[in-house]
């Protein structure tokens, strides 16, 4: 996913073990990272792109004519089965491989229109219409469609253009009374009952509803921050030569304290199960729903909705307004090369998207001003002593005199001092080119050279007029005259991303069709890179949390923060997700360090053990297991002892029993999922400590189960325990408690247990507005479900019901 497909990657390790050892040697040893591309870039032979252009034919990036009836038919299908969200979805895919100005594209955006209709998205429905109707869509067919127009404007509340539709289509009618000769008897019977609805709507007094007179408040990070951009008066940027750049609190800080806002300098959305196409099936054209069909793939809005790229059925957007900036700023240039970007992974495409951002003209500029006397153009590498200087060439002049007064400018800086987050903070994170291994320097460097060549050649054909997108648009990549700097540049960024690439993530919240109780889930919807973020330094107990909104980052405090403390966040290694040893591989592999945070540093000194929520209990007095390959029981008194591959066995087949029950959940067959957890909980007990995880799935499942039935109060007593399982691992103020708490105020609030309920909300609400931000969806429910509860004037006789 973020680096090319295994079979691209296996192709270039089996080139790298058959070069002579000399050639091997000379990369390996190479130390800037000019020499590394050029080397490796000599080796790039005709046979190696062939075979990389038949990997990339696998992927259907191009429009296909054929698609949209496929998927329109699919969609059809779904929409008879009242799945209005899955219809829209393969109706959008039709849209996306259709050319422009077909009745194919037409007929998808029009059936697109009916499923939002159904969804409530009245709106975006108006949108496909106007749609549909650009796109030509058949005359014969559009009195349904005005009608749909008309019921949309009316339930916006927009009479007056609802009544002049109305007008308009009988006046069509009228010149063409042939039109609809089979339906005109109901064509004029729901005309006569928008009339009603339309005449009774004007007799009421003009409201507005409250959920559209409040408008969410940007967050404010306060007093602006004049020496980072985006970032509150709160923290300091501060350097050291061990911690490297990081930030410091400069006052005492609260919980929940907005740190840090930052758009993505650059983003790109992960593709996620793109399979490629295997020659030979009956069908091409895959259904299955990926991040690429929910999500604007510039600003990372969530829509079902999405407008296509003209010219090819990979980019989607959530507007055409969206469409139109990344065309201009990026997709010109990358439309082309949807199939071979796929196959060279995330990390190249963030790579180019860079260059593109900042336009590769200035990428010679940048390289040429961030060069030491020496004329290396490998600065910012280790060992490299050279300042790093502005990318802003009107401070130059003050940049050579702050140098001249001994001060030495903090890498990523302009001349006056600041750290914004710009091109030349992005160059300036570290490629830690010495310590990424021969052979990945060697897949990076003759990706970035495959891909510079395709873009030399799109380069070429566009100069002589060959080239041009459907959209009748010359595709200008715009490259700077040596494309060596532009490929250096790009793998210079390569090779950052490792350490410096930040996933965004969004909270999705599923659950099974007959229950209205959610449970969330973190996803991965894109890598992006943030340059002010990437200041903060790794902590498996951060004191931060990271939220994403589209393609914005913010920093939350998680907790009290000193002054004078610095300010972390967690990579991905937690202390609450793996234990001490597992985490230092996992940050040493990847970020190339060895952890001392004070989590780290506490669990090495304390003797080691099983953390609760992987711990096996004794099965005679259920205290807690212990040892290495034979464990025994913790208790003195007891002798249980047992094998741990035994113990590890029995897990392994509970969690396969638990998964069925979960697949069964899902399925909407209720009671045998319920009959299986209990089996389940049954076996867990005789083995597992009752904070072990899997307990806590089989409480989860129960209590979704039970909620699916309407039996709130056992629904509440299961989701307690898995709230207190997960406070066990996470502790009593993270996020993932949050989230559960947030599930448990849903069932207490469907039961009607009016002071738990509420006391659950408060908890909620508290966690999530810190972690989240008090303007977050879960937050705004919790209100909600709180107003609802205050607002009752009593209980209904039966209705409520009270937990322990």
């Amino acid at each position: 996913m973020d680096l090319p497909v295994d079979k691209w990657k296996a192709y270039l390790l089996d080139k790298w073990t058959l070069l002579p050892k000399a050639v091997q040697d000379t990369v390996s040893t190479a130390e800037t990272l000019s020499d590394i591309f050029l080397h490796s870039a000599s080796l790039l032979q005709p046979e190696d792109e062939m075979f990389l252009k038949r990997l990339s034919s696998a992927y259907l990036v191009e429009k296909d004519p054929d698609a949209p009836l496929f998927y329109r038919e699919e969609g059809n299908r779904k929409f008879q089965e009242k799945d209005y969200a899955g219809a829209a979805v393969l109706y959008s895919k039709g849209v996306s491989h259709s050319r422009p100005n077909t009745e194919g594209i037409s007929l998808c955006y029009a059936n697109r229109s009916a499923a939002l209709f159904h969804l409530g998205q009245y709106e975006a429905c108006l949108k496909d219409i106007v749609r549909a109707g650009m796109h030509g869509y058949p005359e014969r067919l559009q009195p349904k469609m005005m009608l749909r127009k008309t019921e949309c404007l009316v339930n916006l509340g927009r009479l007056q253009e609802a009544k002049q539709t109305i007008t308009d289509l009988e006046s069509s009618l009228a010149a063409k009374p042939t039109l609809v000769p089979s339906s005109h008897h109901i064509l004029q019977k729901s005309l006569h009952h928008l009339k009603m609805k339309i005449q009774d709507k004007e007799t009421l007094p003009e409201t507005f509803p409250a959920a559209l007179s409040r408008a969410f408040e940007d967050m404010a990070l306060g007093e602006e921050n004049r020496q980072i951009s985006g970032a509150s008066h709160s923290v300091s940027l501060h350097t050291d030569p061990l911690k490297g750049r990081h930030l410091v609190a400069t006052k005492d800080i609260l919980p929940g304290e907005l740190l840090v806002k930052e758009d993505a300098f650059v983003s790109v959305l992960n593709p996620g199960e793109m399979p490629p196409l295997h020659h030979g099936l009956e069908n091409k054209w895959d259904t299955r729903v990926t991040n690429g069909d929910l999500y604007c793939h510039r600003c990372l809005k969530h829509t079902l909705a999405t407008v296509p790229c003209g010219g090819c059925s990979y980019a989607r957007y959530c507007s055409q307004e969206c469409m139109q900036e990344a065309w201009e700023c990026y997709h010109s240039t990358e439309c082309p090369l949807g199939a071979l970007l796929l196959t060279l992974g995330v990390f190249c495409h963030v790579a180019l998207r860079m260059t593109l951002l900042t336009r590769f003209e200035d990428v010679d500029g940048v390289v040429g001003v961030l060069c030491d006397e020496t004329g290396n153009k490998d600065i910012c590498l280790p060992g490299n002593k050279s300042l790093v200087r502005t990318f802003d060439y009107s401070d130059q002049g003050e940049s050579e005199e702050n140098c001249k007064k001994g001060e030495t400018p903090v890498p990523g800086c302009s001349a006056s001092g600041k750290y914004e987050s710009n091109y030349n903070a992005v160059f300036s994170l570290l490629p830690h080119t010495e310590k990424h291994s021969a052979e990945h320097k060697f897949i990076c460097a003759v990706s970035v050279s495959a891909l510079c060549r395709q873009l030399r050649a799109a380069s070429s054909q566009t100069q002589s007029g060959s080239f041009k997108s459907s959209r009748g648009r010359a595709v200008s990549p715009g490259l700077c005259a040596d494309v060596t700097i532009w490929g250096l540049a790009m793998l210079r960024h390569m090779l950052q991303l490792q350490c410096n690439a930040q996933a965004i993530t969004s909270v999705w919240h599923t659950g099974s069709k007959e229950s209205i109780v959610t449970r969330s889930r973190q996803v991965r919807l894109a890598t992006g890179v943030f340059p002010v973020v990437s200041l903060l330094n790794h902590s498996c107990s951060p004191n931060t949390s990271v939220s994403f909104a589209g393609t914005v980052a913010t920093v939350r405090a998680a907790q009290p923060i000193r002054r004078g403390q610095e300010i972390v966040h967690c990579y991905g290694p937690h202390e609450s997700r793996m234990g001490v040893a597992e985490r230092r591989r996992k940050l040493s592999s990847q970020y190339f360090f060895d952890c001392s945070c004070p989590a780290c540093h506490t669990e090495t000194l304390r003797a080691a053990a099983e953390p609760k929520w992987e711990a096996f209990c004794c099965s005679r007095c259920r205290a807690l297991m212990q040892g290495n390959d034979v464990l025994s029981c913790s208790n003195e008194s007891c002798p249980e002892s047992v094998s741990k591959d035994h113990l590890v066995s029995r897990l392994q087949d509970l969690q396969q029993q638990v998964c069925g029950a979960q697949k069964l959940l899902r399925n909407g067959k209720l009671e045998q999922a319920i009959q299986q957890l209990l089996g389940c909980r049954e076996a867990a007990e005789s083995f597992l400590s009752a904070e072990h995880t899997t307990v806590g799935e089989i409480e989860d499942g129960l209590g979704q189960a039970y909620a699916a039935l309407g039996d709130w109060r056992k629904s509440a007593a299961h989701v307690q325990k898995s709230v207190r399982v997960v406070e066990a691992r996470h502790g009593p103020s993270s996020i993932e408690i949050g989230h559960e708490l947030f599930k448990l105020a849903q069932v207490l609030f469907n039961g009607l247990a009016v002071p738990e309920a509420l006391n659950t909300i408060r908890k909620a609400e508290k966690i999530l507005s810190v972690h989240c931000g008090p303007e977050s969806d879960e937050v705004q429910e919790l209100r909600e479900m709180k107003s609802c509860l205050l607002d009752l004037p009593f209980i209904p006789s039966g209705r409520g019901f009270s937990i322990p």
